[in-house]
């Protein structure tokens, strides 16, 4: 059973800044990676359309025996992982943004927050601002087109950088000292961030305390990889491959439908 993979899917090329994480802590642990970019952005999609395409990949990843299924999209996550829960057996990690380190380390006492639609709306989202976020200003900020323009090769582009700096500039007058990354394709953007925000200000994403929780849970559970061997990883996706090819080796992608 410790062989058997442990299944990551996301809308797109996003949950590979996570899946980086995951297969350094887990060096030994199988991989499956979907991208299900032929229905990317879910946060243009319905809740009920998240749940569904959540659910199909879920399906599929059980057939081909997953042990642990992590849902690397912070949509998907609070609209989808509680119904997958109730309707499979396997154990389900999810994302949240990292609002908590953000919120116990502030010295300015204002933290921002870059994330989708879907996340920013969501009730998971307003329940950990409320828990972690007293006595501290979140200033929340949607990433309008940052995920198409991921998905669609622009990640060096002047387009991308003027763009963030619009979404950031605020914050930085506001006086944030830390940004929390709301989103698994976000981390991408941190060598831009990096260059053209104040030194000051940390930038903090999830990835690594989510592969974490997946060491925690496989541990818990005892499904940890007993092999000494490197594992492997095999990327699919459900639209055209070409995205992917940017972030993983071409002939290590599968491209596949799941209706």
């Amino acid at each position: 059973m410790g062989n058997r993979p442990i299944g990551v899917f996301d809308s797109g090329v996003g949950g590979l800044s996570l899946l980086r994480e995951l297969r350094s802590l887990l060096p030994n642990e199988n991989f499956i990676y979907i991208s299900d970019n032929a229905f990317a952005p879910y946060g243009a999609l319905s809740p009920e359309d998240i749940r569904e395409r959540s659910r199909a990949l879920t399906h599929w990843l059980c057939e081909q025996s997953c042990k642990l299924i992590v849902v690397a999209c912070n949509t998907a996550t609070t609209n989808a992982i509680e119904s997958l829960r109730k309707t499979h057996p396997m154990p389900f990690v999810g994302i949240e943004p990292a609002i908590k380190p953000a919120a116990l380390q502030t010295k300015t006492g204002v933290v921002g927050v870059l994330a989708t639609k879907g996340t920013l709306s969501s009730g998971l989202f307003h329940e950990t601002a409320t828990a972690y976020g007293q006595g501290v200003r979140i200033l929340e900020k949607e990433g309008k087109h940052l995920v198409e323009m991921i998905e669609s090769g622009m990640l060096q582009s002047e387009e991308m950088e003027q763009l963030l700096q619009s979404y950031t500039q605020p914050m930085i007058e506001q006086g944030v000292d830390h940004l929390v990354l709301g989103c698994t394709h976000y981390p991408f953007l941190t060598p831009i961030l990096n260059r053209t925000l104040p030194k000051h200000i940390k930038i903090v994403d999830c990835n690594g305390a989510v592969a974490k929780q997946v060491e925690r849970v496989l541990n818990k559970k005892e499904l940890g990889c007993k092999s000494q061997d490197l594992g492997n990883t095999t990327y699919y996706c459900t639209g055209d491959s070409q995205t992917m090819r940017q972030f993983v080796t071409p002939e290590n992608i599968i491209e596949l439908s799941i209706p």
